[in-house]
């Protein structure tokens, strides 16, 4: 029993330890990772931005399918709580809460990922320039504005595609930052094809060594580099000079390709939708929650509710750690979530001591009634936590499939918090409660 009790008190500390140095980190990095708390939209506004649609005429399921890979790309720069719908037959609106750079953002979300290998017959393209390939040789991007008439001919030649971006192997994308290279540390996208473009792109560059070839994303020329050697099997990397590139492209290409094209028809920075003042009334009415919680614990429980308070500030800090790893955006209902699993945990501490005091006035022994106070509430626990767990899990599968994120962060932080609550509540209380009242008894 006591080599237990110790086991168990050296992993809480050394959890609560890390939880600390998270929590405290400096900067708010810790071993290199940003920990710094993400806040949604409610609490502290974004960016929003309108696509539509650059065809006259699209199909609804379409502008569906689109939305769904917005929203996959999204996931992919660590913005969560975003909102991602559709607006009327052609159009989709993007929320994104405070994220730090919003034009890489949008460029992200709305280039349609498709990546093309051209033949340019030995030439060399600047990177940036705009071309048409046999791919897709009538780019939005070269398509004229609303109100302008259309050029006789759409802009320069077409260039061969060596490759189809339908034939891109999503799974294969993989990133590499940094590392060593021919010139030092770079970032780089690894890729693959698959059947014809694989062969194509190996016959190709096996027939062209020292020739250049173009990399084009969305129709817009990445670079032209020098072939080296021939492309076996269809894969390689793409190196790029910065992080912010490599990011880029990565999520354009691995959360698959837009099935349409689209442009931005506007983009706007909006405020929280709370206001600072529902969020400080909010604060204040959970502070005073928890203080009256913790007061009645204290005064009608005495020592098993000191012990059941350590607890919630051990439980606290733990799961505000854990928030910031993954990390969790924390929104309103995402609070919340977080004070509801607070009084789960409280309801635990109060079937265990319950349970407790009455082992004690029939006189049974301490260790006897400690026993049986955990061994008797636990079956309660375990099936009340269940049913909790149950319900995030609709909640939060609820919210995936119809893109309801606030319910989404609500499930999150309330699964996460009964699963804290399982180990804080049940292994921290039993093990202080037990050395706590050993000591008292043989002082």
């Amino acid at each position: 029993m006591q080599s237990r009790d110790l086991s168990s008190l050296v992993v809480i500390g050394v959890l609560l330890g890390l939880s600390l140095w998270i929590n405290f980190a400096p900067d708010n990095t810790w071993l290199g990772r940003n920990v710094a708390v993400r806040l949604g939209l409610d609490l502290q506004g974004g960016t929003q931005v309108l696509l539509k649609a650059a065809d006259a005429e699209v199909d609804p399921d379409v502008m569906q399918t689109a939305a769904g890979v917005i929203e996959r790309r999204v996931n992919g720069l660590g913005v969560a709580e975003s909102i991602v719908q559709l607006s009327g037959r052609d159009r989709i609106i993007v929320e994104l809460p405070g994220i730090s750079a919003p034009e890489q953002a949008i460029e992200t979300i709305r280039g349609t990922g498709k990546l093309e290998f051209i033949d340019t017959q030995g030439q060399y393209l600047q990177p940036g320039v705009v071309v048409r390939t046999s791919g897709s040789p009538n780019p939005a991007l070269l398509q004229p504005a609303a109100g302008q008439e259309a050029a006789p001919e759409l802009g320069g030649p077409i260039y061969e595609s060596i490759t189809d971006g339908a034939d891109l192997d999503t799974r294969a994308v993989q990133p590499r930052f940094g590392g060593s290279g021919t010139i030092g540390n770079q970032y780089a996208v690894g890729f693959a094809f698959t059947g014809e473009s694989a062969r194509r792109l190996e016959t190709f560059t096996a027939a062209n060594i020292q020739r250049p070839m173009c990399i084009v994303l969305d129709n817009v020329v990445f670079s032209c580099p020098v072939v080296q050697a021939a492309l076996l099997g269809g894969s390689g990397e793409i190196t790029t000079g910065t992080r912010e590139d490599a990011e880029r492209i990565f999520n354009q290409l691995k959360y698959g390709a837009l099935p349409v094209s689209l442009q931005v028809e506007s983009s706007r920075t909006i405020s929280a939708t709370l206001g600072q003042e529902s969020v400080a009334v909010s604060l204040e009415a959970g502070i005073i929650g928890l203080t009256t919680v913790v007061l009645f614990m204290m005064l009608y429980y005495r020592l098993p509710g000191v012990l059941a308070t350590v607890a919630l500030l051990i439980y606290a800090a733990i799961s505000f750690a854990l928030y910031k790893m993954i990390p969790v955006t924390l929104t309103l209902p995402g609070i919340a979530g977080f004070i509801l699993s607070i009084g789960l945990a409280v309801d635990a501490n109060v079937l265990i001591f319950g349970r407790l005091k009455d082992e004690l006035r029939r006189g049974r022994s301490l260790r006897v009634a400690v026993e049986a106070g955990f061994h008797e509430a636990w079956p309660a626990i375990r099936d009340s936590s269940a049913a909790t767990l149950i319900t995030s899990f609709i909640l939060f599968m609820f919210g995936n499939s119809f893109g309801v994120s606030l319910i989404k962060g609500f499930a999150l932080t309330l699964g996460l918090g009964v699963l804290l609550n399982l180990f804080t509540a049940v292994v921290f209380s039993r093990t202080l409660e037990w050395r706590v009242r050993r000591r008292v008894c043989s002082s």
